[in-house]
């Protein structure tokens, strides 16, 4: 590993009385630099979805555009879990704010003569972005284990969540200004976010604190005297990446069957969000300015179901993640029926659809991030979050979302595309349904201590 990206060194301790206010001070900043610096990471990672439109009018198939926008989706998921253990042993502010430079050039070359000129040239650059991508989700659940406690982490994770939808809500609406003020759908889609993304990378990387440690804080725990059960001094000590992978990831059952339902979850959301431009153009006559605000709406929509879907788990069924999850994967299924079934010429019913799916399926997304960092020591989160983001996007999102779908779409048409998706939001809830039974027996085995 490189010595620049090397966790920062401890600090000496602070006197007694400056202890709290550094703490809230350092809190506030380190969120909101996670929290702006994860949204800039949406600004360059779904352009190629905007620009699909425009391919096909070119005479790119579907099925060709599809194999060139999963490459981002396998890059992204083996990333996240590989880069996600490189996270563990790195310095989050620098980690995070480098990927997201490094993904902001991949996306203005993206946005060149060039970059579009084939589709292998387009999934190079695709993949190549999509690796610098997964060193966006790591860093941030390093910082959320290391500064915010296991019982408040839930409404933190729930209130950061949500950044990743003020970024890919804004990428449609600055994609149609930047057409208006550049004259080129290229620099809306492209350069412009890029380069706002890089802006933001720096803003971060002045936020963003390692651990408390490094600023002379105590680990958060003793701060707030909120200590897991697992927890101990040895969990403050760096784990080897083998520690990591073969003794707290890999042979965790629970956390392989969260990873599943979490494919099938990124096929729903990816399913709808990647070819919504393609389907509301095609099937529904939308031009690109109504995709790009139905875009937003599906983004948008997805913070306050987030902090709904937090709560709900929360205070309805007492932490419970995974019945909270299935209840809102049934409810997103009977959302898709509508976008699906609804016929041309009512956009009003197609808005509040996406609107519904996008309010109701990043609660999922959310809490099974939740479930995968309090199923692993906080060394070792980013990288048992990343076995959850592999098969995510791996599976969830480029091979069934991207590659299955577009040829799914081009041989059946959307009835196809949608049967996928149905099929997707059931097996969700199964997966889910067995750590369901984990959970029950882990709240018996708390109440019976």
């Amino acid at each position: 590993m490189f010595s620049f990206l090397k966790p920062a060194e401890h600090k000496p301790r602070l006197s007694a009385d400056k202890i709290d206010r550094v703490y809230h001070q350092q809190r506030i900043k380190v969120f909101i630099g996670i929290f702006f610096g994860y949204a800039g990471y949406y600004l360059v990672r779904k352009n190629f979805s905007l620009a699909m439109p425009e391919l096909v009018s070119q005479g790119y198939s579907k099925a060709d555009l599809g194999i060139a926008m999963s490459g981002v989706a396998i890059a992204y998921g083996l990333s996240k879990f590989l880069m996600g253990s490189v996270s563990d042993r790195s310095n989050a502010k620098k980690f995070l704010p480098l990927g997201l430079i490094l993904s902001a050039i991949t996306t203005l070359f993206m946005g060149t003569k060039a970059g579009l000129s084939s589709i292998a040239i387009m999934f190079s650059l695709q993949f190549l972005n999509g690796w610098f991508q997964g060193m966006g989700w790591p860093p941030c659940g390093r910082v959320m284990t290391h500064w915010f406690s296991h019982k408040e982490r839930g409404t933190k994770m729930a209130l950061w969540n949500v950044a990743h939808n003020v970024g890919g809500g804004i990428i449609g609406p600055m994609s149609a200004l930047g057409l208006l003020w550049f004259g080129t759908w290229q620099a809306g889609v492209f350069t412009f976010p890029a380069v706002v993304a890089i802006v933001i990378a720096i803003f971060a990387f002045f936020l963003i604190k390692d651990t408390p440690q490094s600023c002379g804080l105590p680990p958060i725990e003793e701060y707030k005297n909120d200590y897991p059960a697992t927890y101990s001094k040895n969990s403050e000590k760096e784990l080897t990446t083998k520690e990591i992978f073969f003794k707290y990831v890999l042979n965790n059952r629970v956390l392989w069957f969260i990873a599943f339902a979490n494919a099938f979850v990124y096929l729903v959301r990816y399913g709808v969000l990647d070819w919504a431009p393609t389907y509301l153009k095609e099937a529904k006559g939308y031009s690109i300015k109504e995709i790009g605000w139905a875009y937003f709406a599906y983004e948008w929509a997805a913070i306050p179901g987030t902090l709904v879907c937090g709560y709900i788990s929360d205070k309805f069924f007492k932490g419970k993640r995974a019945v909270t999850t299935m209840l809102f994967m049934l409810l997103v299924m009977a959302a898709v029926f509508v976008y699906w079934l609804n016929p041309a010429g009512h956009p009003v019913v197609d808005s509040l659809a996406l609107i519904a799916i996008g309010f109701l399926i990043y609660g999922p997304v959310m809490l099974i991030g939740v479930q995968a960092l309090d199923l692993a020591p906080k060394k070792a989160a980013g990288t048992a979050a990343g076995l959850t983001g592999f098969m995510g996007y791996m599976i969830g999102t480029s091979l069934l979302a991207n590659v299955a779908m577009g040829k799914v779409v081009d041989t059946w048409g959307w009835t196809g595309g949608f049967t996928m998706l149905i099929a997707a939001c059931i097996l969700s809830i199964v997966f889910m349904g067995f750590t369901w039974k984990k959970e029950k027996e882990a709240e018996l085995r708390t109440n019976n201590s």
